[in-house]
């Protein structure tokens, strides 16, 4: 597992059932969502998911950093025309 960013979480989001530890499964390959993250530079102000006030806290930027690292840059060619869904 990766390290967990979710320790400090605001009040107003619960902690998800992984309490905040990244699943090595969701950073294996760059998903739409991924990519979408990547392109506004992570930028949740920016991030239409954000303006949907959902109860959780995003950790997609997080998981865009562990991409970087782990798959490098992304190619937006094959992610669109995967079958990985976000």
């Amino acid at each position: 597992m990766f390290k967990s960013y979710g320790n400090n979480l605001d009040a107003e989001h619960f902690v998800c059932q992984t309490n905040g530890v990244i699943s090595d499964s969701i950073v294996q390959n760059w998903t739409q969502q991924a990519l979408d993250c990547y392109k506004i530079g992570s930028n949740c102000a920016a991030c239409p998911i954000t303006k949907a006030n959902y109860s959780f806290k995003c950790q997609m930027k997080h998981i865009v950093d562990i991409l970087l690292e782990t798959q490098g840059l992304p190619d937006e060619t094959s992610i669109l025309n995967s079958d990985i869904v976000a």
